[in-house]
């Protein structure tokens, strides 16, 4: 490059050819105050949205702080949605072990049954919980427990699917099957399988609510599967079966 700036053109034609520097640039721009008004795609591209501020002055600080506001604005929505979450995953999480010291320290197993079944659900805030095991040959038509049912051979299956083991449902009307006679209000609904024990059928602790969109299947169920986990051990232990 030469003294006067110039370097020479690159078609070997042997003339020189004048470098742009920053300073030609601002130069050129205030020789041309309307260049982003007639360039509007550029400045779009440069993410600058440029406001007239009288005749033929664009106002490039002003553009550059709505942005940036912008950005601010947009940043403090995303951490007041995380220290929501946060604050209702840690709810959740105190009902849940709320939930599993209730089921652990019931004195007897109908005790423990009925803990599930009446006062889980203001525990988890849920409208209502039941449990249901599927027949066997040696099973009765009916539980004589308020909550707990009886569910034909394979239902299990049906309704969950094989080997998976929880259905999460929105928008829907509730299963006799599952729910019995509150079965009419349940709007939605989550079944957990339950696994007790390799001797004895499958059983299933149903959460039904009656909000339609209380729970759906994008709902995590991390806790909910804790939950079920902690009730076969504490049914397996009570009721003496092999794992």
């Amino acid at each position: 490059m030469a003294n006067d700036g110039t370097i020479p053109a690159p078609d070997g034609s042997g003339r020189q050819v004048k470098l742009i520097t920053a300073d030609d640039v601002v130069a050129y721009l205030k020789a041309h105050p309307d260049f982003f008004d007639k360039n509007g795609e550029l400045a779009a591209e440069m993410g600058i949205t440029p406001r007239v501020q009288g005749p033929g002055v664009i106002d490039m600080q002003q553009a550059i702080l709505k942005r940036l506001r912008g950005e601010i604005e947009k940043l403090k929505v995303e951490r007041t949605e995380i220290i929501a979450n946060s604050k209702q995953n840690q709810i959740v999480q105190n009902r849940i072990q709320a939930a599993v010291i209730s089921i652990i320290q019931a004195t007897t197993f109908e005790k423990m049954i009925h803990v599930v079944t009446h006062e889980l659900p203001e525990l988890l805030d849920v409208d209502f919980i039941t449990m249901a095991i599927e027949a066997n040959a040696d099973a009765p038509k009916r539980v004589p427990v308020r909550g707990v049912y009886v569910l034909a051979p394979g239902a299990i299956d049906a309704a969950i699917g094989p080997d998976k083991h929880a259905r999460l449902r929105s928008n829907i009307v509730g299963e006799e099957a599952f729910f019995g006679d509150v079965a009419r209000f349940v709007k939605s609904d989550v079944l957990m399988r339950l696994q007790v024990s390799s001797g004895s059928p499958d059983g299933v602790m149903c959460f039904g609510a009656r909000d339609p969109e209380a729970f759906g299947p994008e709902m995590a169920t991390e806790l909910l599967f804790f939950l079920s986990k902690v009730l076969e051990n504490t049914i397996r232990a009570w009721l003496d079966l092999p794992e």
